[in-house]
């Protein structure tokens, strides 16, 4: 069980598992809106305060360098336990927005020990040759699990304290694992570092870090406001087109666009990565900002175009995100490496909040069909942070982000 391809898969389940929590009541939001009277507002409250807490959670983490301090398979497997308890309380007793806010935001305060603590123990089982493809796949696997309650929406049609349950039940289900099977590797120290609140902003002081943040950053403007808001999209497009109520398989389409799509895209990008260079990561941002701009005309296209068109940004717009964490996990101090991500994350994050609730407010004003457009300030924003890093390591490190990179 030590063997680094059994660790990798075993890291890449947990956090398939864990993330099911992460979205779990965004995909109920249609039932939580009629039973709780939300309107379109209130209801990006389901998924903003998980947003909220992931930050305090990352900030504190990053703060008393808890993901270097302790050991992480450890800090995953408590963490993952911690948000499932919460979302399981939520299923059994919440009865409205007020019962519901702090317990998301709990759920995300919880997964903040848990994905950059993957992420990590996924670098200290992937040798540099190969670590942007592994990190690939880990974020494939985000992508994944945070689509799975799409999928358990759409499939079994349960109410939604079904729904919470079923999620609750897969994040216990990645605690035990991490617990009991999950250990660090040989790449980087396992824990019982001394990292204290300043190595969370140290990586601001030096060019590459910061270069590469500033990418992720407008990366994450996009990221999240899609994945919460394209299964309303589908729906209101849907309506639109037909002028019928939507049938049940949007939710399918959304699990396909954001889980299916989203681990393909991931791959693809890794793979990439690892044998053309890290400045791949421009061609995915360049696709999904394209299709921030195109998405008004694929609005009102049939069923077929509408998938495959979200199906394309869904892969493109997270096969860059696995090689933002590979370039900072080779550019940052690898003392701290799991403050540094945990900081990079936690920043990231703090964006989403911000988009996640401004797109009901452009939908209210102008629609659905252009609600997106406004996301293309991502990707606008990342590329020339992109074209300045990879200028830079042409100049000082030309085998990090240019070349394949060697054992």
């Amino acid at each position: 069980m030590r063997t680094p391809l059994v660790q990798r898969g075993l890291i890449a389940l947990v956090l398939v598992l864990a993330m099911a929590v992460w979205f779990s009541a965004s995909a109920v939001v249609p039932a939580l809106a009629s039973q709780w009277h939300l309107s379109a507002g209130a209801a990006a409250w389901m998924t903003a305060p998980v947003q909220a807490g992931f930050v305090l959670g990352a900030v504190g983490s990053a703060g008393f360098g808890l993901a270097d301090r302790i050991r992480p398979h450890l800090l995953v497997a408590g963490c993952a336990a911690g948000s499932a308890g919460c979302t399981l309380v939520m299923a059994m007793f919440a009865d409205g927005p007020l019962a519901a806010v702090p317990l998301r935001f709990a759920t995300g305060a919880f997964l903040a020990g848990v994905y950059p603590v993957c992420m990590k123990l996924m670098a200290s089982w992937s040798p540099p040759a190969g670590r942007a493809l592994a990190m690939g796949a880990l974020i494939g696997c985000l992508a994944l699990g945070s689509a799975l309650p799409h999928l358990i929406d759409g499939l079994g049609r349960l109410n939604w304290r079904a729904v919470l349950a079923a999620a609750a039940v897969t994040a216990f289900s990645a605690a035990i694992i991490a617990g009991g099977l999950v250990r660090p590797g040989p790449q980087f120290p396992a824990g019982g570092g001394v990292a204290r609140g300043r190595h969370a902003l140290a990586m601001f002081a030096d060019r590459g870090p910061r270069l590469v943040n500033l990418a992720y950053f407008g990366h994450m403007w996009e990221l999240y406001a899609l994945w919460t808001w394209l299964p309303t999209f589908l729906v209101v497009s849907r309506t639109t087109t037909t002028g019928l109520p939507p049938p049940g398989g949007s939710g399918i389409d959304a699990f396909l666009a954001i889980g299916v799509a989203g681990l393909a895209g991931c791959l693809l990008g890794g793979w990439a990565a690892d044998r053309v260079g890290r400045a791949t990561a421009a061609a995915a941002l360049a696709i999904s900002g394209a299709c921030c701009l195109l998405s008004p005309l694929f609005f009102t296209a049939s069923r077929p175009w509408l998938l495959a068109f979200t199906v394309v940004w869904g892969a493109a717009v997270i096969a860059d995100s696995g090689v933002f964490s590979t370039l900072l996990s080779e550019l940052a101090d690898r003392r701290y490496l799991g403050t540094a991500l945990t900081t990079q994350a936690a920043i990231g994050f703090l964006l989403t909040i911000v988009t996640i609730q401004a797109i009901p407010l452009i939908a209210a004003a102008t629609g659905w069909r252009y609600a997106f457009l406004a996301l293309a300030a991502g990707p606008m924003t990342a590329l020339p942070a992109l074209a300045a890093l990879a200028a830079l390591n042409r100049q000082m490190m030309p085998s990090t982000f240019t070349e394949r990179t060697s054992p």
